[in-house]
C-alpha cells in the first residue's frame, strides 16, 4: 500500500480538543495536496484550532504561529473584519456558504474563493474553511479581457475608417435617406411599372429588439447599428433601387423591376449577413438581427398606399413569429391565379 508523501500530510499542530481521526487526517491531506488552504476555527473564542501549512504560509507564518490565535492577531484589521463577517454569514446560512476574499499584500493582490460550513454543537461550534487561490486564473482572465478590449477598439477604428471610405461622394446621408426622396421614386416606379407591365417590390426592414439595445447601450448604439445595416443594404441593392430611413430603427427599400421571389432571395441574404455581423460600439461588440416585410406590385397590391400597408403587415408578421426572418405579404387569390396561368 502506497502512503501519501509527507508534503501532502496535514500538520499535527492542533488546538486542544480538536479531533484528528484517521479519516479527518486523510481528507485534510487530500485537500492540501490539491492546493487548498484549510482552516478550522472555534467560533466561541474566534481562535484557530487547525490550519494547514498552505493557509499558514499565506499569512506569512507557520501553523504553530496561527493555531490558538484569532484573526485580529494574524491578519490586518480590515482583512480580519472581512473574514469574520464571512464567518457570520456562513453561520447564518446553516449550510455550505461561498464567499470571495481579496487581500492586498506587498507582492500584489491575492484573490480567493472560500467555502465555509459550521459544524459541531451549539455550545461548541466550529467553522471549517476551504480556500482556493484564484489569483493566477483571474489575472490571466483580466489580461485576456484587456487584450480583447484593445482588439475591439482597433476593430472599431477600422470600422469607422471603412464607413468613411464607403460614404457616397457628393450625396449627404440626409439627402439619400429622406422619406420625400423615397416617396418621389416610388410614385415614378409605380407609373413606369404600370405602363410597362413590370413588377417592383416595397420592403420594410426593422431592427429586432432595438428598444432593449437602446436601454442598455444608449441611442448612439442603435444609430451605430442602423448605420451598419445601411451599409449592408447598399451592398445588397443596385443603383436603381432606393433606400430610405423611415424611423430610428427602420428602413424602407424600393427594389425596381423585382418581384416577390427575387426580393425575398435578396432580403434573406441580407438578413443572414446582419445575423452574423458585429458592430463595435464604445468597446462593446454588438450583434443584431432584423425583421423584414415584403410586398410587390402588382400581385400584392396595385396602389402605393396598399403596398405600404401590405409590407407593414408582413413586417408585423415577421416580428410576431419571433423576428430574425423575412415575411412576404399575402397575394390575393385572383393574383395567384394569374401568376399560375403565366
Amino acid at each position: 500500500m502506497t502512503h501519501a508523501s509527507p508534503e501532502s500530510q496535514p500538520p499535527t499542530v492542533v488546538a486542544a480538543g480538536f479531533e484528528m481521526s484517521p479519516i479527518t487526517g486523510a481528507l485534510l491531506g487530500l485537500l492540501q495536496s490539491s492546493g487548498a488552504l484549510v482552516a478550522v476555527k472555534d467560533l466561541v473564542s474566534g481562535r484557530y484550532s487547525y490550519v494547514n501549512s498552505l493557509f499558514a504560509a499565506f499569512l506569512g507564518r507557520t501553523p504553530e504561529q496561527v493555531v490558538g490565535h484569532t484573526d485580529i492577531e494574524v491578519l490586518p484589521l480590515s482583512d480580519a473584519a472581512a473574514v469574520r463577517a464571512a464567518d457570520q454569514r456562513a453561520l447564518a446560512a446553516g449550510g455550505p456558504s461561498e464567499d470571495e476574499h481579496r487581500f492586498e499584500r506587498t507582492d500584489g493582490k491575492h484573490e480567493f474563493r472560500a467555502t465555509r460550513m459550521a459544524i459541531g454543537s451549539d455550545a461548541a461550534p466550529q467553522m471549517v474553511q476551504v480556500w482556493w487561490d484564484e489569483t493566477a486564473t483571474r489575472q490571466a482572465h483580466s489580461q485576456t479581457m484587456g487584450q480583447l478590449q484593445q482588439a475591439l477598439k482597433q476593430i472599431e477604428r477600422q470600422q469607422g475608417a471603412l464607413d468613411h471610405l464607403r460614404a457616397v461622394p457628393n450625396e449627404p446621408a440626409t439627402e439619400l435617406f429622406r422619406s420625400e426622396h423615397f416617396d418621389e421614386h416610388a410614385r415614378r416606379e409605380l407609373a413606369l411599372s404600370s405602363r410597362e407591365h413590370r413588377e417592383f417590390a416595397v420592403v420594410l426592414l426593422m431592427l429586432d429588439r432595438g428598444a432593449a439595445l437602446e436601454q442598455r447601450f444608449g441611442a448612439s448604439a442603435v444609430q451605430h447599428v442602423m448605420d451598419a445595416v445601411g451599409q449592408i443594404l447598399r451592398t445588397n441593392t443596385r443603383a436603381m433601387d432606393v433606400i430610405s430611413r423611415v424611423g430610428s430603427d427602420r428602413y424602407a427599400i424600393l427594389l425596381s423591376g423585382v418581384g416577390l421571389s427575387t426580393a425575398y432571395t435578396r432580403m434573406e441574404q441580407m438578413r443572414r449577413q446582419c445575423a452574423t455581423h458585429i458592430v463595435v460600439h464604445e468597446g462593446h461588440p454588438l450583434g443584431f438581427e432584423i425583421s423584414v416585410g415584403i410586398a410587390s406590385f402588382p400581385h400584392t397590391a396595385d396602389a402605393l398606399e396598399a403596398l405600404r400597408s401590405a409590407a407593414e403587415h408582413a413586417l408585423r408578421e415577421a416580428v410576431r413569429r419571433g423576428g430574425n426572418r423575412v415575411a412576404l405579404a399575402p397575394v390575393p387569390l385572383g393574383a395567384r391565379m394569374e401568376l399560375a396561368a403565366a
